[in-house]
């Protein structure tokens, strides 16, 4: 599936929570709960997001052209934005990565349920997966 796709689906998703603040934070929560467990040994120093209040780790591979990524917070409304970035991002091209627009963000009306500082680490979270993606383009570019 395209990244665009993907995102389509989660709006979706999202639509059927009819703008119910609760119900949308708790199912956050809930894709959070659900995402595959990170390997301790990848919960590394070099794996911490910065600019994130929480702590989240996110770690990358790169497997027959393809990003891969391995992700966890120790909060769980933070675990769930990373799951949905991750499920948007996951067995995605390096240049897929870096010429994707997320739009999803917009149109599930996430501002509303996550707060300043999430939007910020959130950002960050994006700004670290568009990095291992540039850093994978130029490593096949050799």
């Amino acid at each position: 599936m395209s990244i665009n796709d993907i995102q389509n689906d989660i709006i979706n998703d999202f639509s059927l929570l009819d703008g119910d603040m609760e119900m949308t934070v708790l199912y956050v929560m809930e894709l959070g709960q659900k995402m595959p467990v990170m390997p301790e040994a990848l919960k590394t120093e070099d794996n911490i997001v910065k600019g994130c209040q929480s702590k989240v780790w996110l770690h990358a591979s790169e497997k027959e052209g393809k990003i891969y990524f391995d992700a966890d917070s120790n909060t769980a409304i933070t675990k769930g934005l990373v799951s949905l970035l991750v499920r948007i991002f996951n067995g995605q091209k390096p240049e897929d990565i870096l010429n994707s627009d997320l739009f999803f963000m917009q149109k599930i009306g996430m501002e509303r349920f996550i707060g300043t500082q999430r939007s910020n680490g959130f950002l960050a979270m994006i700004k670290q997966i568009k990095m291992y993606a540039l850093a994978f383009k130029a490593k096949q570019a050799i």
